[in-house]
């Protein structure tokens, strides 16, 4: 092992006899000052069925770690269950919960000077502030991700969360009774494990994968069955060896690295939220990369897993395909990703791969051959215009159409725009404009599941375009656009459309227009007020005074120089 930090950590001396005293208070005896310790961030929560199945995975790498000859040091890390707090003011806190999680691991690391860190994640945001949090601290690291949930079973088919919010639009229009959305209420969610379509948990573990900072299979396995948790043994003992050999997560996240991951997220149908996320991880990295860079990316990647929320299958379905390895092997051969990177295991992914059979599976219909794919390039778009100068953010596949030219539905929150859709009052043709959404004013970039579920529930999903400086589930599709910037609050022109203004969403020209003139324009925006910050202490208020633009990751440390 690397004994630069140890020496630092625990010396022999007098001068350290106090700090190990207190390891004596927790059972160490002498001969464990020599052995590696190892953080174990456990975000086991019984707050979401996402991370309630975590503490026996930590538990289990515990038992690996000491019998690898290293020391564990359990610590936590918070949740925020998106599926449970969507839709209400506890969704602000979500994105939050990604700061606060990198925060956590940061803070234990370097205070308690390990040599390690394992992190177990579950929900959406334990992925990203995880990954910040290991990036931050640049001692040797790997993710462990909680798994996917099996899907809920009614009448013959599978059911997700989004079925849930979908019913709940379907209910709405008349088109299930109350004993049918009750009966999907109650089968959605069968047990543990993170929301089991191609949302944003199993998208960032995918991406994990494919960035080399979580094992190779470990990012599809399902919560409840046994190859996790051997998995999560097997990632202790590889661990301890990337402490020995000093093998850190900046050597291993690179500008090549990043691309091979939303490479995998293109081509795998992956949320609208990686955006956001990578763009975050990049900068904990220190690593150049842009919003620009996602549209390079995805011209050249095409769809090949076809994956809820607009394809058929779930996480579990691609898992038992083959899984990311199987994917990674296919975009590998066709040149798409970059062999040379170097992963946890101390193998590049090149040699990661090299015993993975070629091409698609037979017999199976998730994952396409990449001479056959759903689609010939990726499905997150980047969208500019005058209403988003710094970009946003749009998911371009499944759709006969995606181009629409309508009159704004506008809206200042979220509740008010979900009791005109469930009412009944937004129509074929109209693009919805939800604002004040974004990270300074939401504040907190809470997501818009709830309005654009119950457009699909009621078969407007194709109709009606939606535009919003939010974000979105992971389990969004329809015509929609997010991450608009620069948001409302900080003066973008979202804030300045006025009901009935002619929107325009070209998905073909990439084009996110208010078809107002310029000198209309230039009078609203002499008329405009900043409105009142919704709140003003506490960490919403911190995150709002801090938050970054979404096109920037919405990170709270993008500091100039200037402003030291």
């Amino acid at each position: 092992m690397s004994s630069n930090r140890r020496s630092r950590n625990i010396t022999e001396g007098v001068q350290r006899a106090p700090n190990r005293s207190m390891f004596y208070g927790l059972g160490y005896e002498a001969a464990d000052f020599a052995k590696p310790m190892i953080g174990v961030a456990n975000a086991h929560s019984t707050i979401t069925p996402c991370n309630a199945g975590l503490q026996s995975l930590a538990d289990a790498a515990v038992v690996a770690l000491k019998e690898s000859g290293a020391n564990a040091q359990l610590f936590g890390t918070p949740t925020i269950s998106d599926g449970m707090s969507m839709g209400t003011e506890g969704m602000k806190y979500s994105l939050v919960s990604r700061e606060v999680i990198a925060d956590c691991i940061e803070t234990c690391v370097g205070g308690q000077w390990m040599d390690g860190v394992i992190v177990f994640g579950g929900c959406d945001k334990n992925m990203p502030g995880g990954m910040m949090g290991m990036l931050r601290a640049n001692v040797p690291s790997i993710f462990v991700y909680g798994g996917t949930i099996l899907p809920g079973r009614l009448d013959g088919r599978d059911l997700n969360i989004v079925s849930v919010f979908e019913a709940v639009g379907e209910h709405s229009a008349g088109r299930i009774s109350d004993d049918n959305l009750l009966a999907i209420e109650r089968n959605a969610i069968p047990g543990n494990g993170s929301c089991g379509g191609m949302y944003t948990a199993n998208t960032m573990s995918s991406a994990f994968e494919a960035l080399g900072l979580s094992l190779p299979y470990s990012s599809t396995m399902a919560n409840v069955e046994s190859e996790k948790a051997r998995s999560t043994q097997e990632s202790a003992r590889v661990l301890v060896e990337a402490v020995k050999n000093d093998l850190k997560p900046r050597d291993i996240v690179t500008r090549q690295a990043i691309e091979n991951a939303v490479t995998v997220v293109m081509a795998t149908g992956g949320s609208t939220n990686a955006i956001l996320h990578f763009l975050a991880i990049a900068h904990a990295a220190e690593v150049e990369w842009d919003i620009d860079d996602f549209e390079r990316i995805r011209k050249k990647v095409p769809v090949i897993c076809d994956l809820k929320p607009s394809g058929k299958y779930m996480a579990i379905d691609l898992h038992r395909a083959g899984g990311i390895p199987r994917v990674m092997k296919i975009l590998l051969d066709a040149g798409l990703l970059h062999g040379d990177c170097m992963t946890i295991t101390g193998q590049t992914i090149a040699e990661s791969l090299a015993s993975i059979e070629p091409g698609a599976p037979a017999n199976q219909d998730v994952i396409r051959p990449i001479d056959a794919p759903i689609y010939a390039q990726g499905h997150l778009a980047i969208l500019r215009g005058n209403l988003a100068e710094e970009g946003a953010v749009a998911k371009i596949t499944g759709l006969k159409n995606p181009v629409i030219t309508g009159p704004a539905r506008v809206f200042d929150d979220e509740q008010s725009a979900l009791d005109a859709i469930l009412a009944g009052a937004i129509k074929a043709g109209d693009v919805v404009v939800m604002r004040y959404l974004g990270p300074k004013g939401g504040p907190g970039m809470p997501e818009m599941l709830a309005p654009t579920s119950a457009l699909v529930g009621q078969g407007l999903g194709e109709s009606v375009g939606l535009i919003t400086d939010g974000r979105f589930s992971g389990g969004t599709w329809g015509m929609v656009v997010g991450h608009v910037a620069p948001e409302a609050y900080a003066g973008g022109l979202i804030g300045l459309v006025e009901e009935g203004d002619p929107v325009t969403i070209d998905a073909h020209q990439l084009l996110l227009q208010l078809d107002v003139s310029d000198d209309e324009i230039a009078r609203r925006r002499a008329n405009w007020q900043r409105p009142e910050p919704r709140y003003k202490r506490g960490v919403l208020a911190k995150f709002a005074r801090n938050a970054a633009s979404a096109s920037k990751g919405a990170v709270l440390d993008l500091y100039s120089e200037e402003g030291w």
